[in-house]
């Protein structure tokens, strides 16, 4: 065993009797909750960009093939099914899945409120995966059946405000520009709620051929595909691939197409969720200075406390090199210890959250209703060992006061 370690660990153990010194209680404190801080900040971060893409992507899928004419355009140009045009977009690098989709702006109105919606109609095709885990009550609607069927899938929050319930006729008005508006029924299927109380008050579920039928089309018409892919951080080179290969295409399917991936569609929400990573940083950097200048505080206590045994140890011939190691370890034991109250803190807090939600947010500003949160190796991991290691290398600087100590003025120091 190295002689500076053992020294370290032998003088790291209190006398029978004794308890550890304050300041070493201090810093193994304040390393546990900058620990602690730094975990759930992190956490919640990862939590929240996960979440709030889990959920868009649920809601708009990876990415949407449109006509060009349809954007920022109250009436949408009708994109034409064909397979050859499908085998374009299966035929693209990264392509997981496809569905199409065609919506529809309308009102619901009842005798006592009015709300605007978005109808969206699939088909056999759609992934209901997200909505299934999202169902309250009742149950999802039935599309793509032989039998057209006038379902929809209703919001809570719209449910609630329209005082509807599962099984109960909703009345939908669509605005014509050159007749009067079109006036619908639809049964409420099932009621969902996904959290994101912006996405679930404008989007109602029902089968493809209803808004077909409203948008007088054909069946082979629709307002465009959703796109999965593989890979979600390849989604944008998907687009710009499949993008390239329909502006070079010259059959009459993909004229005026584009595709745009989720990040674009939504791109102010994501540079959003980008400016927490940011706010991450900023925390970690004030938690490892708050760390240090404690463990900065305790090691100088440290060397004050054994200035007798620098100078004897220097008297037997021990150079400060290793003097300084011998310091170090005690700092890193302390640090050590730190870290292992502040993992267990903030891993404790993070599953009590995860399990209870007991923290909530304002879904209007933050999109979620809860405070999401995500541990994964993939920064855990890091995180320890960044932390660990910044400590103790900025904490090489206070142990040359060992070098400034002469061992006869140590000697006969009390």
């Amino acid at each position: 065993m190295e002689l500076a370690f053992f020294i370290a660990r032998r003088t790291a153990r209190p006398l029978p009797g004794a308890r550890p010194g304050i300041m070493e209680r201090i810093a193994a404190v304040s390393v546990a909750l900058s620990v602690g801080t730094m975990i759930l900040a992190l956490a919640v971060m990862t939590g929240f960009k996960r979440e709030v893409t889990r959920k868009i992507t649920g809601f708009a899928a990876h990415a949407a093939l449109t006509d060009v004419r349809s954007v920022r355009a109250l009436d949408s140009e009708p994109v034409r099914r064909s397979d050859y045009l499908e085998s374009l977009i299966r035929s693209t690098e990264s392509f997981a899945a496809l569905a199409p989709y065609a919506v529809r702006g309308g009102i619901v109105r009842t005798d006592e409120t009015v709300e605007g919606i978005l109808l969206k109609g699939v088909d056999g095709a759609y992934d209901w995966r997200f909505f299934a885990e999202w169902l309250q009550e009742g149950a999802l609607p039935r599309v793509g059946d032989s039998i057209r069927t006038k379902e929809i899938l209703l919001s809570r929050n719209l449910a609630r405000r329209l005082r509807l319930g599962v099984g109960d006729r909703a009345e939908m008005l669509f605005v014509e520009h050159d007749a009067a508006p079109r006036r619908d029924r639809f049964k409420i299927a099932g009621i969902y709620s996904s959290g994101m109380d912006e996405m679930d008050d404008a989007v109602a579920m029902t089968d493809l051929r209803n808004v077909q039928r409203l948008s007088d089309w054909s069946d082979e018409e629709v307002t465009g595909y959703e796109i999965f892919v593989r890979d979600f951080a390849a989604v944008d080179d998907f687009a710009r691939r499949l993008n390239r290969t329909l502006l070079f295409d010259e059959a009459d399917e993909t004229r005026n197409l584009a595709v745009s991936s989720i990040r674009e569609q939504y791109a102010n929400i994501f540079d959003w969720l980008k400016a927490h990573d940011v706010n991450a940083a900023v925390i970690i950097v004030i938690m490892l200075a708050v760390a240090f200048f404690n463990m900065t505080s305790a090691l100088l206590v440290l060397v004050m406390e054994r200035t007798r045994m620098i100078g004897l140890l220097k008297t037997f011939g021990m150079r400060n090199g290793a003097l300084r190691r011998v310091f170090l370890y005690r700092a890193g034991f302390i640090a050590l210890r730190g870290m292992a109250w502040g993992n267990g803190i903030g891993l404790a807090l993070c599953v009590l959250q995860q399990r209870f939600g007991a923290v909530k947010l304002d879904a209007e500003g933050y999109l979620l209703s809860q405070v999401p949160v995500a541990v994964e190796w993939s920064w855990w991991v890091p995180l320890n060992l960044g932390a660990a290691a910044a400590i103790v290398a900025l904490l090489v600087i206070p142990t040359h006061i060992v070098s400034k100590i002469k061992p006869v003025e140590a000697i006969r120091y009390e």
